[in-house]
């Protein structure tokens, strides 16, 4: 099961409304990146037939069967701070991330 906290729920509509589209987000891993998969976060109409289907409130999260084997378990949640502000994805199958935060080996 992936997880999404309230502060990235919040975020994550904040972008749709101000996108102006509809769907929901699509949460993935494809190869690439410095240490060798990357995520993929877009958005997205509506879900594949294969797609696990996440709802969190109003927000819909669509993962493909072959992410999820990656993903299973993670968090994505949203931080505020002094040098940054973005989203930030915790996920226990990452062995080794690189210092952008969106590349892992698994």
């Amino acid at each position: 099961m992936v997880t999404v906290t309230p502060k990235a729920v919040d975020k994550i509509r904040e972008a749709f409304k101000r996108e102006n589209v509809s769907g929901g987000l699509r949460l993935g891993v494809r190869g690439g990146g410095c240490s060798g998969l990357s995520y993929l976060f877009k958005f997205d109409p509506k879900p594949r037939p294969t797609d696990s289907v996440l709802q969190f409130d109003d927000v819909s999260v669509y993962i493909d069967p072959k992410s999820m084997v990656f993903l299973d378990g993670m968090t994505l949640d949203w931080q505020d701070s002094l040098m940054q502000s973005g989203f930030v994805f915790e996920n226990p199958h990452a062995k080794k991330s690189c210092g952008c935060g969106t590349s892992f080996t698994a």
